[in-house]
């Protein structure tokens, strides 16, 4: 059994094909990330992978939808969204499959 630190990895990060990570692999990406209330992300889409991204406490806004812990959000590609946190909040984010080099901003967002 090997034990690492989520506060080790980029971003919160720690499966997929970029390092560090926990397991190395292309197929597909985890995340745990942690937001403090007012944190954004510009909004972008992936062309490839679908984002799967679950709001595990707090509260974000995203495409000018709310949700909140327990909300589940799945991000097709070619689908753009933004991100921000409402209040401190935690997320699981999926990304499949793991297509590194695979986020696009939005022109005039």
């Amino acid at each position: 059994m090997d034990s690492f630190k989520l506060e080790d990895m980029v971003r919160g990060w720690f499966v997929g094909g970029f390092e560090p990570t926990l397991y190395k692999t292309t197929d597909v990406e985890v995340a745990v990330q942690h937001f403090k209330a007012g944190d954004k992300e510009a909004s972008h889409c992936h062309k490839i992978a679908t984002e799967i991204t679950v709001i595990v406490s707090g509260r974000a806004r995203m495409k000018g939808q709310e949700y909140g812990a327990g909300s589940i959000i799945r991000i097709a590609p070619g689908e753009y969204t933004d991100f921000e946190a409402l209040e401190d909040t935690i997320t699981t984010v999926v990304k499949l499959p793991g297509a590194l080099n695979d986020k696009y901003l939005e022109e005039n967002a």
